[in-house]
């Protein structure tokens, strides 16, 4: 399911951690999974080359899928399960919310 982050501004009482596990693409479709408790950064360090490996050497920065989780648990389950998928049922996933791969990032 997509959803897109919201930015808390000021002090809160009850914050909510949550868990976030996402696909990226290079402009050439390559495909990276991972899982983090904060997207907004954590695409701002793959799209300034500040993550060292796979995404920075082929250039994989534009967020194409989306899902929130409240247990950090649910989410690296969640992230290992589409490690293991075929890459025709990535891009089916990617496709059915995401169809034409724009990067999501852009919308915050």
């Amino acid at each position: 399911m997509f959803v897109v982050p919201s930015v808390v501004e000021g002090p809160t009482v009850d914050l909510v951690v949550m868990y976030y596990v996402y696909i990226l693409s290079s402009i050439t479709k390559t495909l990276y999974i991972g899982v983090t408790k904060d997207i907004v950064k954590r695409v701002y360090e793959h799209k300034q080359g500040f993550v060292p490996g796979f995404t920075r050497k082929y250039k994989v920065d534009r967020l194409i899928y989306l899902e929130e989780y409240a247990d950090v648990r649910d989410a690296i389950t969640r992230e290992k399960q589409l490690k293991n998928w075929r890459r025709e049922k990535k891009e089916l996933l990617v496709h059915s919310v995401n169809p034409s791969w724009l990067d999501l990032s852009e919308k915050f």
